[in-house]
């Protein structure tokens, strides 16, 4: 009995020590990394918020599961056959009926008010200064941002062989989008093709490009760095090669980089019609 305890007590601190190399090590990155557990580190206000409705909800579901493993341990071994050979009679306990029926009430407010703030704080659009456009086409994606001389370009996945050391397969592009921290950026998305989603774990964003709509949200950046996603929608046989990568850097930074990029892609035209046909503003749709 003795040695079955040391391996149970082995067990779970293996598997504390684990859990949290994990949750160390994932911090640095920006992309789902191998063994994660647990979210990205979020990079924008939202996703902190989420990130801690998530910790908030988890100790409320452990600690209900505790309760409940620990409340059958009690009723298989206090009512066993060989400890009671006449079954209870009981049928009804008004006090108990009452505790099951109005802690699981206060339990769902205690979820219900965090989670309502959370949503009306996604849904506020806050005064944007400035706004990016994102266009999906099968396979690759398009950006414009009108508030800089409508520059535009493309985005397309690299392909394996040409990868650099240390970047990431299938999750590296041509074209990086380029955006300041602290910043309210308003997003609209639209498609030329089929159905498509721009999608940032790390921003918690998440919003679908549909043809001949126009979607729109917001985010804000809160620290500089390079921050992966991928189209979430199923638009074909290259789904999957539809990377997303955002550099956040300080708006000092990205003045520099839009002057630059107004030269490197102005004799590249932009990929279709659809761009410049793209209404410049549009209603909230999730």
């Amino acid at each position: 009995m003795v040695k079955g305890k040391n391996v149970f007590f082995m067990l779970m601190a293996v598997t504390m020590l684990f859990v949290s190399f994990a949750l160390v090590s994932v911090d640095a990155f920006a992309a789902a990394q191998n063994w994660q557990i647990g979210f990205q580190d979020a990079a924008s206000p939202l996703m902190a918020q989420l990130n801690g409705f998530h910790n908030y909800l988890l100790v409320i579901i452990t600690a209900i599961s505790v309760f409940v493993m620990v409340l059958l341990a009690v009723t298989c071994y206090r009512f066993r056959e060989k400890k009671n050979p006449v079954p209870s009679k009981t049928t009804h306990n008004t006090l108990i009926e009452v505790i099951w029926t109005v802690v699981p009430i206060f339990i769902l407010i205690a979820i219900a008010i965090p989670s309502f703030r959370i949503l009306f704080f996604a849904e506020r659009l806050p005064k944007a200064e400035m706004t990016l456009k994102v266009i999906g086409y099968q396979w690759y994606w398009s950006y414009k941002y009108p508030d800089y001389g409508n520059l535009s370009f493309d985005s397309n996945i690299v392909d394996e062989k040409d990868l650099k050391p240390g970047q990431p397969r299938l999750l590296t592009v041509d074209n990086p989008v380029v955006l300041p921290v602290d910043t309210n950026i308003r997003l609209q998305t639209t498609a030329a093709d089929v159905i498509h989603c721009w999608a940032i774990p790390a921003f918690a964003i998440k919003m679908d490009a549909i043809p001949g709509k126009l979607n729109e949200t917001w985010f804000k950046i809160t620290k500089p760095g390079t921050y992966y996603g991928q189209c979430s929608e199923l638009c074909g046989i290259k789904h999957g090669f539809m990377p997303i990568v955002v550099n956040a850097v300080s708006k000092e930074e990205f003045a520099k980089w839009i002057e630059q990029s107004k030269k490197k892609f102005a004799a590249a035209p932009a990929s279709s019609k659809a761009i410049a046909q793209l209404p410049s503003s549009g209603t909230i749709t999730q």
